[in-house]
């Protein structure tokens, strides 16, 4: 398993990647898509505060979510009492399409969902651009052979 990652490296997309590497409990699921020249990313985490237990780091063009969640349920009766509590620390580190100014993400949090838009700029239809190959030890523009056979006309 360990040569498969080293052979994939980063071509590997973080939910797979933690999945061969057996940690598949503290990382947050986030759904991501473009909406007008904006990457929005949602996760649901309800049951949290977002100024106490939400912590959103940029660092180069990786946005990284930590999320910070405690539940507690408490149970008294004729019997005794029972408390349960689970607690954890969930993240996730996104790669952004470029390089973005963190004064322009928002944040909100609404009915559980946290949602974080990044702005980012449209890719253009058509991303291919032919690099021109420079050929080394041929002969300047016009002189000598162009393709061909390599022989040159009116030799036998």
């Amino acid at each position: 398993m360990s040569n498969l990652m080293r052979w994939a490296g980063a071509d590997i997309t973080e939910p797979f990647r933690r999945l061969l590497e057996g940690d598949t409990g503290s990382w947050l699921r986030v759904e991501e898509y473009r909406d007008a020249g904006t990457m929005v990313v949602k996760a649901e985490v309800p049951g949290i505060d977002p100024d106490k237990d939400v912590d959103i780091t940029l660092a180069g063009n990786e946005l990284r979510i930590d999320v910070r969640h405690e539940e507690k349920s408490e149970h008294k009766d004729k019997r005794g009492y029972r408390s349960e509590f689970r607690y954890g620390t969930f993240s996730r580190t996104i790669s952004l399409p470029s390089m973005v100014d963190e004064k322009d993400i928002r944040a909100s949090y609404t009915d559980g969902v946290l949602e974080v838009r990044v702005p980012v700029p449209e890719e253009s239809g058509n991303q291919s651009r032919k690099i021109p190959v420079n050929r080394q030890g041929t002969p300047a523009a016009g002189g000598g052979d162009r393709g061909g056979s390599g022989t040159t006309a009116g030799t036998a």
